[in-house]
This record gives structure tokens, C-alpha cells and sequence, in this order.
């Protein structure tokens, strides 16, 4: 199979990219811009270049590369962040969806396989506001509580509307929260706790700022556990039909829990600063019982101490 990656060289984007490649599938990975210096593609694996506002690029990136589908990662992923720019979340989460549609639609061929990355945000509360318990199964109210959980939630029904009209066959991932590495690429953004941590553990930060008392719950999926999850949700799509899935272990850890797991396995200390507790969700942990059943997908890799640890190798490495 030929497959386009949007967000391609991005922390979860690279790894599908070298999942599908190992598989034997041809794979370009879709970036905005010319190649950062410091980011190199899998190996076996193309780079085209298009931002996903840019339809006529989109287009001519599509038309002439032959896909016969889509693992859609490019977007926009932070929720404080859309409260600041929300216009620039819409416009690139829901128009670039948009506009991917609209190139694969236009492409000659059959009708392409699209797997679209989506998020617990759109369930509200992932990341301010009380928020569901959980398990959350795919059934649960979609009701973001951020701009970013709402752009998403915006290119799911996209999605959704374009697999019904008959224009690709679609499956929409949700994730909850992706660590780890994978063949020493992990996750460089800061503004996620374990990273942050990390970074503590190695002297390149002084502390973690955590929200209140730490007792949170979150689920942390193994970047190649999910990766995996897409290439069998690629093969699954078929035209004319949506499905949707929670992509998440359904084990939840403390925040405390995991701070306590970096510093075992680092063997370094890792100080932390409470905050005054913000308004957030007590518990985000998926019900993955649907896309077990249905795809028969497992995550062998996303115990607490193998995230922890191939993160840590990543970083110390």
C-alpha cells in the first residue's frame, strides 16, 4: 500500500511513518516546511512538503502520489494553546482536514483508506473543566471544553461525512495520552508532564510544576502501541464507511505515580513545584473494548516502566 502521513516527522506522525514502512508499505510523510536539520525521516520513508491550509499544494502533493490512503497527524495538539489562538486551531485541525477530503477526493483512483488522529479532548475536560469519568467509551457526549478538543471534534464529522458520500473509508482514532519512544525518537514537547520530567531527571530543567495535589488519573499509550493501532485501522477502512475507536489502554496512573516511575527508573530525582489545583478532569482512561474486539488490537508496549524507560533511553541515550 502507498501511504501519505500528514505530520510525518512529528513526535506520534514519525513513528506511524516507520511502523508502515517495516511492514513494507511505501510511505511519504507530509510536512509544512523544508526539512528541519535536527529531524530526519524513517528509513525508507519520503518527505513531500505542503501545509494542510495549502489546498493547491495539498492537491498537487496528492494527485501526483499515487496513495492509496492516509494516516491523517498533522494539526495543532495543544489545548491551552487554542484558548489563546482558537481561529488558528479551526483553521488548520478543521480546514486542513477539509482539505485533505478534498484532495484524496479529487485524486484519480478508486475511493482512498483515511485514518484520522483524533483526541479525548473532544470528549471535554482532557484538559480544563471538571470533565467525564472514566472509561470512555466511543459512545460517550462529545462536549470539548477547549478550542482544540472542538476543531477536532469539527474534522471527525468531516470525516465521518465524506466516508458516508462514498469518498474514502475512514476509521478515526482517538488517543488519550501517547509517550514513550520508538527507535530513539520520543517526545520533545515540554509542556507535557512526562517530557518535562524527563528533562528534570537529566538536568535540563530545574522541576514539574504539577496541578494540585498530583492525584489526577491519566492512561499513557505507547507511541508504537498506537502506531500500530493505525496501520490496523488503515487496513480496516473500507469506502463508505466511518468507524470510530478509542485508541487507550484503559489503565489509568496518578500523576504522582508517574513522576515516582521516572524517578525509579532514572535513578535521578525529579523535584516537583504544586500549583494551586486549576480546574481539570479527576480521571481521562479510554474503554478500549471496540477496537479489541473489532481490531483485535493490543498494546503490549504501554506498561508504566516500558514507557518511562524507552522515553529515558531516548533522552539519555
Amino acid at each position: 500500500m502507498r501511504v501519505l502521513v500528514t505530520g510525518g516527522l512529528g513526535f506520534v506522525g514519525w513513528v506511524v511513518a516507520a511502523r508502515l514502512a517495516e511492514r513494507g508499505d511505501e510511505v511519504v510523510a507530509l510536512t509544512r516546511g523544508p526539512l528541519p536539520a535536527a529531524t530526519a525521516p524513517p528509513a525508507g520513508v519520503e518527505v513531500a512538503a505542503a501545509d494542510l491550509r495549502d489546498l493547491d499544494a495539498l492537491r498537487q502533493v496528492v494527485a501526483g502520489g499515487g496513495f492509496d490512503g492516509a494516516c491523517h497527524l498533522g494539526g495543532l495538539a495543544r489545548v491551552r494553546d487554542s484558548h489563546a489562538d482558537p481561529a488558528a486551531y479551526t483553521e488548520v485541525n478543521t480546514g486542513g482536514t477539509a482539505n485533505l477530503l478534498r484532495a484524496v477526493a479529487e485524486a484519480p483512483g478508486p475511493p482512498p483508506r483515511l485514518v484520522l488522529a483524533s483526541t479525548a479532548a473532544v470528549l471535554g475536560g482532557a484538559g480544563d473543566g471538571d470533565g467525564p469519568p472514566g472509561p470512555l467509551a466511543e459512545d460517550h457526549p462529545a462536549l470539548p471544553a477547549s478550542p482544540y478538543g472542538a476543531s477536532k471534534l469539527a474534522a471527525e464529522r468531516a470525516v465521518a461525512a465524506a466516508a458516508e458520500a462514498g469518498a474514502v473509508g475512514a476509521v478515526t482514532l482517538r488517543a488519550f495520552s501517547v509517550a514513550g519512544a520508538y527507535r530513539g525518537h520520543g517526545d520533545a514537547d515540554r509542556s507535557r508532564i512526562l517530557p518535562k520530567a524527563l528533562a528534570v531527571a537529566a538536568g535540563d530543567a530545574p522541576y514539574v510544576e504539577l496541578n494540585g495535589d498530583g492525584s489526577a488519573v491519566r492512561e499513557l499509550t505507547h507511541v508504537a502501541d498506537l502506531a500500530d493501532a493505525f496501520a490496523l485501522a488503515l487496513d480496516a477502512a473500507r469506502p463508505g464507511t466511518h468507524r470510530l475507536y478509542h485508541a487507550g489502554t484503559g489503565d489509568g496512573v496518578t500523576m504522582l505515580d508517574l513522576l515516582a516511575a521516572v524517578e525509579r527508573i532514572t535513578g535521578r530525582p525529579v523535584p516537583t513545584v504544586r500549583r494551586p489545583p486549576a480546574p481539570e478532569a479527576r480521571s481521562v482512561v479510554a474503554n478500549p473494548a471496540r477496537i479489541r474486539a473489532e481490531l483485535g488490537w493490543r498494546p503490549a508496549r504501554s506498561s508504566l516502566d516500558r514507557i518511562v524507560g524507552d522515553a529515558w533511553a531516548a533522552v539519555s541515550g
